[in-house]
């Protein structure tokens, strides 16, 4: 029997942010660790702005070892960072970032939060951040978060002061510390309380430390040793918080374990101020709700008599004991505990559930087929499966015997992530107060199991998921993604019609199901610019994919940038988007299909080029749109004849920080500029650089950077790096994007002409951003713009200085 999940569910049973199911594996040691934390009643926020800046040595020691429940809360999703690992940048890397907080949660054992807030890009000052974010959200959101997870006591990782560094960070504490008095006032936001209550956390902590420079910790804080050794686990704190820190590979924060005695310091800064412990003067065990002596008691006698060969015994009492949790006075640690009960029973079950299909992508509201699996590993318990949200079963299961079976589903969205169906602004995301909080989306395709066990039901839910073995990598599984019913992929989404030439793009349409063969997709023209044809017949009776041809041309000189769009329906078609790593799940995304187009006035002298590729960037496609060919040389072994054949070499951005050949690379290019070439090379952080020297004369890199996008650039128009080929004027510098640059050179040798001069409001003037020299027969370029973001976003003026820093000078 076909049945559609109801929304309202899901979002009842998702408001206590309850940890999604996953196999029922757990070990016996990890079974008594869950037996431990019923017996504990408390909860720990941490709070701060980013994917990676969490502490996740304290967060594991919380959970595990004080057996807190412990979340995180991330106010974005780092979609303004850097990405050592690739090419996404923005909202793609923030997906990434995304999914490598929820891995690193499934190892210390955190929750994970976000706001709506964006990550727009570093931000010298708190002030310039809530201008983005818009502080009054940000501060009913948090307050939103607090209200649900109910923290006895709130940690930020910053201070709200430049001794915080990122204006993000400062934003961050200050937020923290409004939030933490909010919650508890009934005049803040009062149409929260219609689903939540006021909240009191105990006390607000700055968990200080020494980081970028200064040393924040002092022997007058509170300090506590987190560096035990966890023999249930087999790793001390700082293991685990390793191996959890380590997942933040996009920002290449892989760490070192660490064992032994490890202190952390809090500062006070609110509430009731601790002496000797964290959770000093607030009860965390059963006595916090009364009438529940008996419980601690009942957990007490489970744990002493938990048997690790045989951890079945257990679930008799452990049912006695959730039926009687049912019964306690406070809804919050009723929810909770019972759903820890339920957790524990299905490990001491070892019931292993799974919902799988054979394709990673269906479309909304049409049939297809899910695998159903389950299993009871341990004998001499009574398990019968009696349904699932796909039928009823009503069937025995024997021990150690796998029940299977294939039931039809459909899911009446696509799976967008939620924070993405509607187009964001600069600093937040447009999302309905619903889902706040939430890392991913709570209405997803599941499936719901019902047992009998004993005479005692029992429910588990479990992420419908696409599985496929994969030759190297083994069994893989990633959520299974749902698709609009019809999408458009484009050839390119940035058009750049050089000197008013016709462009032409390719869109690819795909149909997902095959009730209609027949759509009409309708383009909108843009205000100065022809699209031909205007209206697509799509005939699919033959393939589930039709590729089409349109013709692009400014009808002036004057045309401005302008954006085409694809109607279906009246609506605007999306596009699939995949993003894959190992160490995280596949995700899929539909932004919608745009044709960004901009004339581009430009003369180019540069034909072909070599690119020799760093952490990760898209200047090289980028140059591909102006006609310039691009060869990624990173795969060949570099020498002087091959780069002699290349009109310029770009080094792409960070290359000196992560390849260990570098040394030898900054030799061979400086003898290919000795001879004659030119060489561009593009911004790496002042850290792990694995050469001595970047050019043919020194200089250093610094933290200094220019986050105002739209700061004034003041330059030498009468250096030829501004009048050859193309003429600079300071309206190239209008349309930048999240900064001007980063990482910007110091301690600069006369050798170098540094012809722009550039800063943040009420700061000194810069002139670090872009050195160049004639050197031998060639010329050497070093920038710190932040060309790696302007050309993927078609700035024109970007584009006609860039051509100008390849060309070699007259």
């Amino acid at each position: 029997m076909l049945r559609k999940i109801s929304f309202l569910f899901l979002f009842l049973i998702s408001l206590h942010y309850v940890a999604r199911p996953q196999h029922g594996n757990m070990p016996a040691s990890e079974i008594m660790i869950k037996l431990k934390k019923l017996n504990t009643l408390g909860s720990v926020l941490y709070f701060a702005a980013h994917p990676d800046d969490e502490n996740t040595r304290l967060i594991a020691w919380l959970s595990q070892e004080r057996k807190y429940r412990t979340g995180y809360l991330s106010l974005t999703r780092g979609d303004g960072g850097q990405n050592l690992i690739g090419t996404e940048q923005g909202i793609d890397l923030g997906l990434v970032r995304t999914q490598e907080l929820l891995a690193a949660r499934s190892i210390d054992k955190g929750e994970q939060f976000f706001s709506s807030a964006y990550d727009f890009g570093f931000s010298k000052t708190h002030q310039e951040t809530f201008d983005f974010w818009d502080k009054e959200t940000a501060l009913r959101e948090a307050v939103w978060i607090i209200r649900k997870f109910r923290p006895d006591i709130i940690i930020t990782r910053f201070p709200p002061d430049k001794r915080g560094g990122h204006g993000h960070h400062q934003a961050s504490a200050i937020l923290a510390h409004e939030a933490y008095l909010a919650a508890a006032d009934p005049n803040y936001f009062p149409e929260q309380l219609a689903t939540v209550s006021v909240w009191k956390a105990k006390r607000l902590l700055w968990n200080t430390a020494n980081f970028g420079g200064m040393n924040n910790t002092s022997e007058d804080q509170l300090k506590v040793d987190i560096g035990a050794y966890n023999p249930l686990l087999g790793e001390s704190y700082g293991e685990i918080a390793a191996r959890s820190r380590s997942q933040h590979k996009s920002q290449g924060f892989g760490a070192a374990t660490t064992r032994g005695t490890s202190i952390e310091y809090f500062d006070f800064v609110a509430g009731d101020k601790p002496k000797q412990d964290l959770m000093e003067g607030i009860e965390t065990t059963w006595n916090r709700i009364p009438n529940t002596a008996d419980i601690q008691r009942r957990i007490d006698n489970i744990i002493e008599g938990f048997d690790y060969l045989n951890p079945e015994k257990s679930i008799p009492a452990l049912f006695e004991l959730r039926e009687q949790v049912r019964t306690v006075s406070d809804p919050y640690w009723k929810n909770l505990k019972t759903q820890e009960i339920e957790d524990i029973i299905t490990a001491c079950a070892g019931i292993w559930i799974d919902a799988t299909t054979a394709s990673s992508q269906y479309p909304m509201d049409k049939n297809f087929d899910v695998s159903l699996e389950a299993i009871v590993r341990r004998p001499g318990i009574k398990v019968k499966l009696i349904r699932t949200t796909l039928g009823e079963i009503n069937q025995s299961l024997t021990t150690n015997n796998t029940w299977n079976s294939s039931s039809p589903y459909q899911w009446h969205r696509n799976t967008q992530p939620y924070w993405l169906e509607r187009a964001n602004s600069l600093g937040k995301f447009d999302v309905e107060p619903k889902d706040i909080g939430f890392p991913t989306n709570a209405s997803r395709p599941i499936v719901e199991f019902t047992f009998d066990i004993d005479g005692k039901s029992l429910q588990r839910s479990q992420a419908i998921q696409y599985k496929v073995v994969d030759p190297v990598r083994g069994e893989i599984h990633s959520p299974v993604a749902i698709t609009p019913a019809l999408t458009a992929e484009v050839s390119s989404s940035i058009v750049l019609s050089t000197n008013g030439e016709e462009k032409i793009v390719d869109i690819t349409f795909t149909r997902h199901h095959k009730d209609s063969n027949n759509f009409t997709v309708n383009i909108p023209q843009p205000d100065g610019w022809l699209v031909v044809p205007q209206l697509l017949n799509l005939d699919f009776a033959e393939s589930n994919t039709i590729t089409k041809q349109i013709r692009i041309k400014p009808t002036s000189v004057n045309s401005a940038r302008s954006t085409i769009n694809l109607l279906w329906n009246n609506e605007a078609l999306k596009s699939i988007k995949t993003i894959d790593y190992d160490h995280i799940p596949r995700i899929t995304w539909f932004p919608t299909t745009v044709i960004n187009c901009e004339r581009l006035a430009l003369i180019n002298p540069i034909k072909n080029i070599g690119y020799i590729a760093g952490a990760g960037d898209m200047v090289a496609k980028s140059l591909n749109e102006i006609g310039i060919a691009t060869t990624n040389l990173n795969g060949h072994t570099l020498s002087a004849s091959l780069l002699k054949q290349y009109d310029a070499i770009i080094v792409g951005v960070r290359y000196f920080n992560i390849n260990t050949q570098a040394a030898t690379t900054q030799k061979l290019l400086m003898d290919y500029v000795e001879q004659g070439g030119v060489v561009l090379m593009q911004y790496n952080v002042n850290t792990k650089l694995m050469a001595e020297q970047l050019g043919p004369y020194p200089f250093s890199i610094s933290r200094d950077r220019v986050t105002e996008e739209d700061a004034i650039v003041q330059f030498d128009a009468k250096d030829i790096a501004f009048s050859y080929p193309n003429k600079i004027t300071a309206s190239d510098f209008d349309g930048w994007v999240q900064e001007r640059g980063l990482y910007f050179a110091d301690d600069i040798s006369r050798h170098y002409r540094t012809p722009i001069s550039i800063h943040d409001k009420d700061e000194q003037p810069n002139k670090g951003s872009l050195l160049i020299t004639n050197y031998g027969k060639g010329k050497f370029v070093y920038t710190s713009l932040a060309f790696f973001r302007q050309l993927p976003a078609g700035v024109p003026g970007a584009y006609r200085l860039f051509v100008n820093l390849l060309t070699k000078e007259k």
